[in-house]
């Protein structure tokens, strides 16, 4: 969105929504909803609750940024009030089944059919190995590696500890490579 807010940090779009600026609250939802969206749906595996749920987010941000204290940043926190929403909702609904179809279909025009092929399939397979992962690691590689959190940011969203998020990086990166190697996967891309 450019414009007013197309510069304003985060921060400065807080202090606005918390004084009912409408037009802050569009331009944060435009930064962030993709990014919100994509967490969300790693977690729950569903389009609809996954849309859902990130408006939901941006809700709780319009009705509560009068509260943001800004000990982390505005994207930790945004993520953080995402984690908290899927995960009460993955209490509620248990038995949802995972629609990886549509979280993960981003094709590169530049390549032959061949090589996409072998991208998906290869990309399928890293998906898969990263599902099986217990949801503590899979949580980390999705925060550290999709969002590019940083270990600090990521312990906040977790509400862990950095060195906890340290070791889960750790043993998540050893178990994929275990599961990879198994599935014939090497680190190279096609």
């Amino acid at each position: 969105m450019s414009g007013t807010f197309g510069k304003s940090s985060d921060r400065k779009l807080i202090e606005r929504i918390a004084n009912a600026d409408k037009a802050a609250v569009q331009a944060l939802f435009a930064r962030y909803h993709i990014r919100i969206y994509r967490f969300i749906i790693r977690m729950v595996g569903s389009e609809a609750v996954a849309e859902e749920l990130a408006n939901e987010v941006f809700l709780d941000v319009w009705r509560q940024a009068g509260r943001f204290e800004g000990r982390s940043s505005v994207s930790t926190w945004l993520m953080a009030i995402a984690r908290n929403k899927a995960i009460s909702y993955l209490r509620r609904k248990k038995d949802l089944p995972l629609d990886e179809d549509a979280a993960n279909q981003i094709v590169d025009t530049q390549d032959n059919p061949e090589v996409m092929a072998q991208k998906k399939d290869k990309g399928a397979a890293i998906r898969a190995a990263i599902d099986s992962l217990s949801p503590n690691h899979k949580a980390v590689i999705d925060l550290v590696y999709y969002h590019e959190l940083s270990v600090r940011e990521a312990a906040k969203v977790l509400d862990v500890p950095a060195n906890t998020v340290k070791t889960r990086m750790f043993h998540a990166r050893k178990n994929l490579a275990e599961k990879l190697k198994k599935a014939g996967i090497d680190r190279g891309w096609p």
